[in-house]
């Protein structure tokens, strides 16, 4: 396994996708701590979880059954994503490409099961725009830093969203969009120097 530098470990621990500072308008403070405690650990949000989001802010738990769904599907949506990814830039795994070795693929993959985290985290709190602007210009700087493959990896986030939502009910798709939609957006002011 490659050596982090001190510069990527220090990225890394800044680059944090989602932010819930907003949302304290929708969310009581301890429906945003069971969020920010997800968040912390890197993990979806559990049944108990959500239950607990559910009753502490009811007027804004009706797409927590996709969350429900987009969670236990997760590993399937990202499979997904990353066939689409290898399937357009099949050289992007051999040596010299992009996501070589194969300890760099394994974190692509990663981060796209991150995406999708933090996706649902929107999801379940009915916030479309729950992006860390601060965190992703240090999730920017980190991928600058690891010459990470922005044309794959937006593909990779396209596609999970069309891996998503062809799970989802047909009604909901169109409310769904903006979740995946922003962090696409986002994702695509990112720039290699």
């Amino acid at each position: 396994m490659t050596q982090l530098s001190e510069t990527v470990k220090e990225l890394i621990a800044k680059a944090r996708i989602i932010s819930f500072a907003e949302w304290e308008q929708s969310h009581s403070k301890v429906a945003i701590a069971i969020f920010q405690a997800a968040d912390d650990a890197f993990r979806y949000l559990n049944d108990e979880d959500l239950l607990q989001i559910t009753t502490l802010s009811p007027d804004n738990s009706e797409l927590i059954p996709v969350a429900v769904l987009l969670r236990d599907r997760a590993a399937e949506i990202v499979d997904e994503a990353r066939e689409q990814v290898l399937t357009t830039y099949p050289e992007i795994i051999q040596p010299g490409g992009g996501l070589y070795p194969p300890e760099r693929a394994q974190a692509c993959w990663r981060d796209f099961w991150h995406f999708l985290r933090c996706i649902t985290y929107g999801i379940a709190g009915g916030h479309a725009e729950y992006t860390n602007p601060t965190g992703l210009h240090y999730m920017n700087l980190l991928y600058q830093e690891l010459q990470v493959p922005l044309d794959a990896m937006l593909l990779g986030l396209k596609s999970i969203k069309a891996a998503s939502l062809k799970r989802c009910p047909a009604n909901q798709q169109e409310i769904l969009n903006p979740y995946f939609d922003h962090l696409i957006t986002q994702l695509a002011t990112f720039q290699i120097r």
